[in-house]
């Protein structure tokens, strides 16, 4: 059981992260949708997934992502490969234009992290949210499976 002060803690990391993410999360190219850009973020960040596996991250239901991937697939962002260890499957991966694309549409959010963050914190203060963001990575990281090799 976790004390009244972790929790506390944990409420107000959260809260101020999902705050943070909402405020930045405005800034877009508006090249992708928000599922779009969750899907290619999630090929970029983890590799070769099915479209089950994206589905379970992203916490949705796999037929809803079927028109998604479609048109990502349409656009040449994403490349569908049979799943080597399973045939009924394809393996999902991002392209290069994928890659170009989901930078253009998250250049603006980071621009603007950037600009917050440089107008807001002292020094000590961008150093120590660079060791928080770090800190975050590997709690959002943590409970993953691992990453699959690209075919």
């Amino acid at each position: 059981m976790r004390t009244d002060f972790e929790v506390d803690i944990a409420r107000r990391i959260n809260a101020g992260v999902a705050a943070y993410t909402e405020r930045v999360r405005s800034k877009r190219a508006g090249l992708l949708t928000l599922t779009q850009t969750a899907v290619l973020g999630q090929l970029y960040r983890h590799g070769a997934m099915t479209p089950g596996e994206i589905a379970e991250r992203l916490r949705a239901k796999p037929q809803t992502l079927t028109r998604v991937l479609a048109a990502l697939q349409e656009r040449g962002r994403i490349a569908r490969t049979p799943d080597p260890s399973d045939g009924r499957q394809s393996l999902i991966t991002i392209t290069v234009g994928g890659r170009a694309a989901l930078g253009e549409e998250m250049r603006p959010r980071h621009l603007f992290a950037a600009e917050l963050i440089a107008s807001e914190l002292t020094d000590a203060e961008r150093d120590l949210l660079t060791i928080a963001a770090g800190l975050l990575e590997r709690l959002a990281a943590a409970g993953d499976p691992p990453v699959r090799a690209e075919p």
